[in-house]
């Protein structure tokens, strides 16, 4: 019998070895396991903020575009009513013969045209004869001899009006100056 629990002691003592020897095998394992789920776990996180990104990226190209459009839908919902003055001021100037009235509903189409392009923020750059020329709002198309020694480099006559949006130039005053 002895013989047997003998055998038997050495039997558990090698298992005991084996499930020693095992376990840091098997702690091993799981944490890899561990790992290789947390990276999958990471890598599907990633995809799916990147995913989010480009749906975020490719939706505000598309609002810009039809900002874009849009824009100007406002300047010219406000334009159409002046375009219909000058409607009716082309049929009552068909029969009308005295020009003083024909002038007077011009006038008063034009400074219609000019408050709503002003309400946009859109100026006309004024007063710009006997002035100091400047390069960064004017455009100089000619220069002729100065009539005095003091209008030298300054504006002499404008050719045709500058425009301003906000701070931003959007058309250059075609002027002639001084030389």
């Amino acid at each position: 019998m002895k013989e047997k629990d003998q055998e038997d002691q050495e039997l558990n003592l090698q298992s005991e070895e084996q499930l020693v020897e095992e376990t840091p095998q098997n702690e091993s394992e799981n944490q890899g396991l561990k790992l290789e789920a947390e990276v999958a776990d990471l890598k599907d996180k990633y995809l799916r903020l990147y995913s989010d990104f480009e749906n975020f990226r490719k939706r505000t190209a598309k609002e810009r575009i039809d900002l874009i459009k849009t824009a100007s839908e406002d300047v010219l919902k406000e334009l159409i009513p002046v375009v219909d003055d000058f409607e009716r001021a082309f049929k009552a100037s068909e029969g009308e013969t005295d020009p003083v009235k024909i002038r007077e509903g011009n006038h008063l189409i034009f400074h219609k045209l000019v408050r709503v392009l002003e309400s946009k923020g859109l100026k006309a750059m004024e007063d710009l004869a006997g002035k100091p020329f400047n390069p960064d709002t004017q455009e100089a198309i000619t220069q002729i001899p100065s009539p005095s020694e003091e209008m030298k480099g300054m504006v002499i006559d404008v050719v045709e009006k500058g425009y301003t949006l906000g701070e931003k130039v959007v058309r250059y005053a075609k002027v002639v100056t001084g030389a």
